[in-house]
């Protein structure tokens, strides 16, 4: 018997999040659910991520409910989530605890494994959440979000594999969001960690299939000692998606290593989600093959669609290209971010705008924010007279420390706030479902008893990023000579949240 790879399989989270627009309802994954749990996965990546976020706004659905029925019809499988640190699900950053109350909460409601991420990499960010975890008694996994850049080496990542371990983490993800990790590069980082945290330390690797090399670098992660590899099921797989998960299996037959998988159940559950798929077509990405660009600009495929949109709603439809080599100046002014949500949205926004109004014309408060390190520090030093520029309109200085120790206890307030509301039942989860999601969770309260909707049943039109719009009158707002007569706000919206930015005369 060969060394056992262990799987965890993204089908009920990140596959229909990348493929899908996290519009799958959970009546259409129940069916699959016990194949799921009798198939033999390490863990079933079911939550967190976008998928809180699209309960609420477009499915009518309470993720708290959606994480009990996964409980209820999973028993035998670890239930895992993605959680983004000390923004928990939401945008900004909470203070301690409410963190502590989150992790709380979905421990209580069934979650065992806790992918804890900073989009910067900034491990200040993750320690509160890693230490709530690990006072439940659940699997605290540290994450590092995998990028490339001058700064970006094997040696820093294992140096923070290494800082994740000292605070607690019980496994170590590499988080390779956007197709980016190159298989001798798996080879060297996977060997590399194993050396200076120890053999014993377990490493989970999540690729995306987007470049089309990974499925090469999961083979050299596992030779190099890797221990546990995300994949998807194949009817939901490749694209902006994942490997596939019966490929892997078959790829690791006559090699030494194993799956513990069964190859029925994987059919079964494969020949579902086929059915189910057609279903979301208004919702099924563009993007279904192979993209190597990415290496140059690092934006995941689903903003690439989102920038496009923006600028075709500015009449600037043919300026993409423009963007997309914008996209790796902006990063690199900015101290080289990984670009994962929000950072890739805050960056991509601002490489939009640099594109259609010149070179920080206009400046989004949330890339100003990034600059003045109100997200957190980044590993590459950022450009002076940026940073300068973003003080100058923030109106506020530079940070060095732990963003979140500027913020006050919340967590009454927040009580408060939420029980005001018509709809909301007065729990701990509905106090937290509203602090995520203030703008969008009164709606969902009104309408909760309604039940779900089904958006595969009746399908509607593809909703795209809605172009820029002024708030207020503009003379030649964006023809790109910055020449107004008064200051104009634009709108954008990206993935359903809003992004302000003014424009002022003379900028």
């Amino acid at each position: 018997m060969g060394r056992v790879v262990e799987i965890t399989d993204v089908i009920l989270r990140d596959a229909h999040q990348s493929l899908l627009a996290t519009r799958m309802a959970m009546e259409d994954m129940i069916p699959a659910c016990e194949d799921l749990d009798n198939a033999g996965y390490w863990s079933l990546e079911c939550w967190g991520g976008a998928t809180y976020d699209s309960c609420i706004r477009f499915l009518n659905e309470d993720p708290w409910e959606r994480l009990r029925t996964f409980r209820k019809l999973l028993p035998k499988t670890k239930l895992q989530m993605l959680l983004r640190g000390q923004n928990l699900l939401g945008y900004r950053h909470y203070e301690d605890g409410v963190v502590e109350r989150f992790v709380d909460k979905a421990a209580e409601n069934g979650m065992d494994v806790f992918r804890v991420f900073d989009a910067l990499n900034d491990l200040r960010n993750l320690k509160t959440a890693i230490a709530a975890v690990r006072k439940t008694g659940k699997h605290a996994q540290g994450t590092i979000s995998y990028t490339v850049s001058p700064v970006h080496t094997t040696q820093a990542f294992v140096e923070m594999a290494q800082h994740l371990k000292d605070m607690g983490a019980d496994s170590i993800c590499i988080k390779d969001m956007a197709a980016l990790l190159k298989p001798q590069q798996a080879y060297e980082l996977v060997k590399g960690i194993k050396e200076k945290c120890g053999a014993d330390t377990l490493i989970h690797l999540h690729v995306h299939s987007t470049t089309g090399v990974t499925m090469v670098s999961i083979m050299k992660a596992i030779e190099a000692g890797c221990d546990i590899i995300d994949t998807s099921i194949s009817s939901l797989a490749l694209g902006s998606g994942h490997n596939p998960t019966e490929a892997v299996v078959e790829m690791l037959s006559d090699t030494g290593f194993e799956t513990r998988l069964d190859k029925a159940r994987l059919l079964k559950v494969k020949d579902y989600f086929a059915k189910i798929r057609p279903r979301y077509r208004e919702f099924m990405s563009d993007f279904t093959g192979v993209d190597t660009e990415i290496f140059k600009s690092q934006i995941p495929g689903g903003m690439i669609s989102n920038m496009e949109s923006q600028l075709k709603g500015q009449g600037a439809g043919d300026r993409l290209q423009e963007v997309l080599a914008e996209v790796p100046r902006v990063r690199a002014d900015a101290g080289f971010p990984p670009l994962v949500t929000p950072s890739s949205q805050i960056v991509g926004t601002q490489a939009v705008f640099n594109v259609l109004m010149g070179k920080y014309k206009a400046m989004t408060a949330e890339f100003a924010d990034l600059m003045l390190g109100y997200y957190g520090s980044t590993l590459g030093k950022k450009d002076p007279k940026v940073l300068a520029q973003a003080e100058a309109q923030a109106k506020k200085p530079v940070i060095t420390g732990r963003p979140a120790d500027l913020l006050k206890p919340e967590w009454e307030h927040l009580r408060s706030a939420a029980l005001a509301l018509e709809g909301c039942n007065g729990s701990d989860e509905d106090v937290l479902t509203h602090a995520m999601f203030p703008q969008v969770a009164p709606k969902f309260f009104k309408s909760r008893s309604e039940g779900p909707k089904n958006l595969g049943k009746d399908p509607v039109k593809k909703e795209a990023a809605a172009p820029a719009k002024p708030e207020g009158k503009a003379d030649g707002a964006a023809n790109g000579n910055g020449g107004l007569k008064s200051p104009v706000t634009y709108v954008v919206s990206i993935h359903g949240r809003e992004h302000k930015v003014t424009v002022a005369p003379g900028a």
